[in-house]
């Protein structure tokens, strides 16, 4: 038995649906343990690009049993799409996905809520797919989850109390009478045909770990935009950091063997927020054109800037990361001079780890250490000795920053074009 997890070490957009994919060829079972259908991950398998929002990455590999468990919240309509398209392209689904009866529910009177806040005073660039309004209605205790949707009378009672106590706010964006009509409609069409996928999946997940099966855990955006970790309020509304995978997936820390990082060898984020070595400039716009960085779940461009260190080493001690994956370092081929923030410059000190204050957050000043660019081409090289030197020494350079030794590094979003630097990775496909 092996188990890990896996997680974004910036703002999300790592490139973690590929590793999920690549790595998943050596597990058993993947199970995605948190966040909603805001999250995208790209995969591109047998020449085709599947674009992922709420089913982990490892549907696509065949015979693969994938969970959605009960940290997600799930949008029943979405899930059907999904479900839906990947069937149309070949995909077996039927018999190898399972979705947790724990799990709660994204309804549409959520995403009119997330709406209604995006338009006001308080907006922080959402996706508006009612991830927040729906994370926010389970810790308040009257969210409403799959076992509940199963059984249309207690379905019912729960959305009509749900839309009584909401009424003052939604009745000054939607009628009321409509939404309610939509909500029940579309549960009761919606019903028969997410019924074979909905179980216990901790009970399924157990049983897997006694039988020794490998499982890999699937982390959704990634550690800056943890609900307690992140650059609050501009986080998601769940935690992606590796300790949620637990709570998440309904089994016991004793059974995680060890926990990947998966980080750019650049920075990026979607929506509003602190972002200290953001690039206003043509570097900027270069990183942005050449590394597609545009969101898979929004297609909002992605906001691009230089690796910054004290991001990462702040995601490698809360996650406790064993080892790192980095990504897109292909990228960075022809930029010369290379920039890496090491430390901020706030209020007359140097910090060297993130800090909590969101104005320190705002405010802070990278301080630089320019590298010198390298040369290729690099893309498709797939043994670490034939890169050029200066781009492994850029490597070095970002391991001993973060604190943690790069094992894998992917060249494109291509399986095939990926970099294994340790021999006895275990789960080396």
């Amino acid at each position: 038995m092996a188990t890990m997890i896996v997680v974004g070490a910036q703002w999300g957009d790592e490139g973690k649906g590929k590793i999920i994919h690549l790595l998943g060829k050596r597990a058993d079972y993947i199970v995605r343990y948190q966040g909603g259908n805001n999250a995208g991950h790209t995969v591109v398998f047998d020449n085709k690009h599947f674009v992922l929002h709420q089913i982990p990455s490892g549907i696509l590999q065949p015979a693969k049993k994938c969970l959605i468990a009960n940290g997600v919240v799930l949008d029943p309509t979405s899930l059907r799409e999904e479900i839906t398209f990947l069937e149309s392209r070949g995909i077996r689904v039927r018999g190898r996905l399972f979705i947790s009866e724990w799990a709660h529910l994204i309804l549409p009177y959520h995403k009119y809520l997330d709406a209604l806040r995006e338009s006001g005073e308080g907006k922080i660039g959402t996706t508006k797919r009612g991830i927040g309004p729906a994370y926010s209605d389970k810790v308040g205790r009257v969210g409403i989850r799959m076992a509940d949707f199963m059984e249309p009378q207690t379905f019912q009672r729960l959305v009509e109390k749900n839309l009584e106590e909401k009424a003052p706010l939604l009745k000054q964006i939607v009628s009321l009478k409509k939404l309610r009509q939509e909500t029940l409609s579309t549960a009761n069409r919606l019903r028969s045909f997410l019924a074979p996928f909905v179980t216990d999946t901790s009970l399924i997940l157990t049983e897997a770990l006694h039988k020794g099966k490998d499982v890999l855990f699937e982390g959704a955006q990634g550690t800056l935009l943890d609900v307690d970790y992140g650059t609050y309020p501009y986080v998601t509304s769940s935690n992606p950091i590796a300790g949620a995978a637990c709570v998440g997936s309904g089994i016991g820390p004793s059974a995680i063997d060890e926990v990947l990082g998966v980080v750019k060898a650049y920075t990026t984020r979607v929506g509003d927020g602190p972002f200290p070595t953001e690039l206003h400039d043509k570097t900027g716009e270069f990183l942005r054109s050449r590394g597609q960085e545009f969101g898979a779940t929004t297609g909002r461009p992605r906001r691009c800037g230089w690796f910054d260190g004290v991001v990462v080493r702040h995601a490698v001690r809360v996650n406790g990361f064993c080892r790192m994956a980095l990504t897109k370092l292909d990228v960075l081929e022809g930029i010369d001079p290379i920039r890496v923030c090491v430390a901020y410059r706030y209020a007359g000190k140097t910090l060297r780890h993130f800090p909590a204050s969101r104005v320190a957050q705002e405010k802070s000043v990278p301080v630089y250490k320019e590298l010198p660019g390298f040369h290729g081409p690099v893309k498709g090289i797939t043994r670490y000795e034939n890169l050029p030197l200066l781009a492994k020494k850029y490597v070095s350079f970002l391991e001993r920053e973060m604190g943690a030794p790069i094992t894998l590094i992917s060249m494109g979003r291509s399986r095939d074009e990926t970099i294994f630097r340790d021999k006895k990775f275990r789960w080396r496909p």
